[in-house]
């Protein structure tokens, strides 16, 4: 039997509202036991400082240097931060836990330039919580000729097994930006980014209210869409149709700039929609019936239903196995954590891109 290995899974997701954690016990192939999931908001100043350093770095990693200090500043305190975070599970959770998994905070990922930035700093994080820290999973993938991302899909295929789902299966994941695994029916698996998830309609959000978000998609549901607006929007996107791998800035949102609270949520729901139905659409396999979906786009019922009433095949959610889909990409990185300590590939043609399947992630012990 393979060693199994308690990881702690730390993941912050482009809305940057916050540090998703996870503790699963995994052998890092076939074994998963989900254990705990908490989450841990940033202060308002870590927010608002990392969305203003996305703003300024636009996805130009020219431009890192430019802002090496405030780059420097952000990342020690989202590493105190994460390490707090460790400190108060670690203290409350009875066993040893072998490795952190820590994702970091991306501020540009730009595969055409094979470049892509996390804020987090292994080595502090090491020393604050006494813990080896597994980190920096996606340059390896870079390097060898795949996008950085999506690393979910190897998880993915975990808890398909986990839970005997029908095959062929879609997992789609709709966080700040939208990606889909497609698990056929000879189980191999495939991957890539489709479009924005919650990236649009957040920041339109957050400029135009004090809300953070659209909960359930109320706000749209009560606007009305702006055809014109919207034509044109698709058509601009249609030049950027065939990149692999998404960053927030990658979407144009000044078309809608003129547009009520309301009316522009409604418009950005619908791009965002109408992207995502035809870019699944290109992916559905014949026969299907299982798409689940997670992340926190989940939760915004009138796009889970616009989508769903597009493809006209019942969307379920993940939560349904009682998974709580809010922390399957956290889950996800404490299991690459583990694969990354074996030495085992984290990334496959298939999924990003590289040449050849691709070990990821550097690990640190620094105490």
């Amino acid at each position: 039997m393979n060693k199994n290995y308690l990881c702690l899974g730390l993941m912050s997701g482009t809305s940057g509202d916050g540090i998703d954690t996870s503790v699963i016990k995994s052998d890092g192939k076939n074994q998963c036991e989900l254990i705990l999931d908490r989450y841990f908001e940033y202060n308002g100043q870590i927010q608002e400082d990392i969305h203003n350093l996305k703003d300024k770095i636009v996805n130009n990693p020219e431009k890192l240097d430019k802002f090496s200090k405030e780059i420097i500043a952000l990342e020690k305190n989202i590493t105190f931060f994460h390490a707090e975070a460790v400190n108060h599970i670690v203290s409350d959770f009875k066993e040893n836990i072998d490795f952190l998994g820590f994702h970091g905070q991306t501020i540009l990922h730009s595969p055409v330039h094979r470049a892509t930035k996390q804020l987090g700093d292994g080595n502090l994080l090491s020393q604050l919580t006494k813990k080896k820290v597994i980190y920096n999973f996606r340059q390896n993938d870079l390097k060898n000729g795949g996008q950085g991302a999506p690393l979910t899909p190897i998880f993915h295929k975990l808890l398909k097994n986990k839970y005997k789902l029908k095959l062929p299966t879609i997992i789609m994941n709709i966080g700040g930006i939208a990606n889909i695994t497609i698990i056929d029916s000879g189980d191999c698996i495939h991957s890539r980014d489709i479009g924005p998830g919650n990236c649009m309609i957040d920041q339109w959000i957050r400029k135009n209210s004090k809300k953070k978000y659209d909960n359930k998609g109320d706000l749209a549901k009560s606007g009305k869409i702006n055809k014109q607006i919207l034509k044109n929007a698709l058509e601009i996107f249609i030049k950027k149709s065939n990149l692999k791998s998404y960053d927030v800035k990658d979407f144009d949102s000044s078309f809608f700039k003129n547009l009520s609270l309301e009316d522009g949520a409604a418009t950005l729901t619908e791009y965002t929609s109408e992207i995502l139905y035809n870019q699944l659409k290109k992916s559905l396999p014949k026969s299907i019936e299982n798409i689940f979906i997670s992340g926190g786009g989940r939760k915004n019922k009138f796009l889970v239903k616009s989508i769903e009433d597009k493809i006209n095949i019942p969307i379920k959610l993940i939560d349904d196995f009682g998974i709580d889909g809010d922390f399957i990409e956290s889950q996800a990185f404490a299991y690459l954590g583990i694969r990354s300590f074996l030495k085992l590939p984290i990334s496959f043609p298939d999924t990003t891109g590289c040449k050849e399947p691709c070990i990821g992630g550097e690990m640190i012990e620094s105490y």
